[in-house]
C-alpha cells in the first residue's frame, strides 16, 4: 500500500476534509473543554437533583411540624407532649423510671 492508494480511498477523503476536521474539533471542544460542556451540565444536573431531594425533605419536615403545632393547640395534647418529650411532671406527681433488662440468660 502506498500513499497514493491511501489518498484515493473515500474514508481518507472524508476524514481529511477541512469541514469534517473543524466540526470534529468543535464537537470535542464543546463536549469536554468548554465551560458549558456536557460534563459540567451533568454535574449541575446531579447537584439539582440533590437540592430537590433536600427541598422535599424539608417540605415534609415543615408539614410534620405544622401538624404537631396544630395538635399542640389543645392543652391536653400540649401536656402530653411535654411529659413525653421533655419528661416534665406536675408538682404533686412522682415519676418512676422502670428499666427492663434486655439481656436474657
Amino acid at each position: 500500500m502506498n500513499l497514493k492508494s491511501i489518498k484515493n480511498k473515500p474514508s481518507f477523503k472524508i476524514a481529511t476534509n477541512i469541514y469534517v476536521v473543524i466540526l470534529t474539533v468543535f464537537v470535542i471542544w464543546m463536549l469536554f473543554f468548554d465551560e458549558n460542556s456536557y460534563l459540567t451540565h451533568r454535574e449541575f444536573n446531579k447537584e439539582i437533583e440533590e437540592l430537590e431531594i433536600w427541598i422535599d425533605y424539608h417540605k415534609n419536615k415543615i408539614d410534620k411540624d405544622k401538624k404537631t403545632i396544630k395538635k399542640l393547640q389543645d392543652s391536653l395534647q400540649l401536656e402530653r407532649y411535654a411529659r413525653e418529650k421533655y419528661l416534665m411532671k406536675k408538682e404533686d406527681e412522682d415519676i418512676y423510671i422502670i428499666e427492663f433488662d434486655t439481656l436474657q440468660k
